[in-house]
């Protein structure tokens, strides 16, 4: 599933072709999930978790598995091919950062259209807004430590007021892991400290209030900034199972595991047992 938020309850989900489907069907719901509204995409989603971003007012922009990025008419419907990797490495911006394939998708709080991508040349981060009629580089600046290393937009979605990346630099074992805000469609960034890791391997991300992140990283281990300002901080070794990790207010870090159809929530406290249960759902598979 790759699901994208509209805004207060609302929210649209799509699902990636198996087996012999070759399009993705959609769902939408506006009460949190109570009722839902069929949707088509006659093409597949791109397997990444930021393929699929939505407007208030129903837009959706689509990254396809063969590179293209097509957007739709309010209300999910009248499909148009907006790009490819192709046609915005060849730009003027693509040129300019070696674009090598592109990774996600969102839009800017005003509904301007974003992409990331892979960048191989000269520390540019690979963000495009569609500005004008054309794709404009709109990724942050990074520091001058990382020139010259290849840049990957692991994430990039909407989350509070603005836009949050998640952006890996380098290739192991010398990876430096940075998260970006901006709340003006890429005019302006704010980039946090850097996490140095041995691989540019995420197993997760989740996003926050106040612009928190959490990411789940391979062998049980968890990193998270409390928000925007904050420094990384390494979370106790995660419970086993956990596939995610769900933040709220006030520095409440959850972590959900799942084992069948069992999910299990475990909540991070200050005790002597670093994590809690505090609950477990029982989810019917049909």
């Amino acid at each position: 599933l790759v699901v994208s938020p509209r805004g207060g309850h609302s929210l649209v989900a799509g699902f990636r072709p198996s087996e012999d489907m070759v399009f993705s069907p959609l769902a939408a719901t506006t009460d949190a999930g109570v009722t839902w509204s069929p949707g088509l995409l006659d093409a597949s989603l791109a397997n990444v978790p930021d393929a699929l971003a939505a407007t208030p007012d129903g837009r959706l922009l689509a990254l396809l598995r063969g590179g293209e990025a097509k957007l739709s008419a309010p209300g999910g419907t009248r499909w148009t091919t907006l790009a490819s990797a192709r046609s915005i490495a060849t730009g003027a911006a693509g040129r300019a950062c070696g674009l090598a394939r592109l990774t996600a998708a969102s839009f800017s709080p005003s509904g301007t259209p974003l992409l990331g991508g892979v960048c191989t040349r000269d520390a540019a981060v690979g963000v495009f807004a569609l500005r004008g009629g054309r794709w404009q580089t709109a990724g942050p600046e990074l520091p001058a430590s990382l020139a010259g290393r290849e840049t990957q937009v692991l994430r990039l979605t909407a989350a509070g007021p603005g836009d949050v990346a998640l952006l890996a630099v380098g290739r192991a074992p010398a990876v430096s892991l940075l998260a970006a805000w901006t709340s003006d469609g890429g005019s302006h960034w704010t980039l946090s400290a850097r996490l140095r890791l041995d691989s540019s391997r995420v197993d997760s991300v989740a996003f926050g209030p106040g612009g928190s992140v959490g990411v789940v990283l391979p062998g049980g281990q968890a990193e998270a900034l409390a928000g925007i300002s904050a420094a990384w901080q390494r979370l106790p070794a995660l419970p086993p199972g956990t596939v995610t990790l769900a933040l709220g207010s006030g520095r409440q870090f959850d972590a959900l595991a799942a084992h069948g159809t069992q999910v299990t929530v475990w909540r991070l406290t200050q005790g002597p047992e670093a994590w809690t249960r505090v609950q477990a759902l029982a989810v019917p598979v049909q």
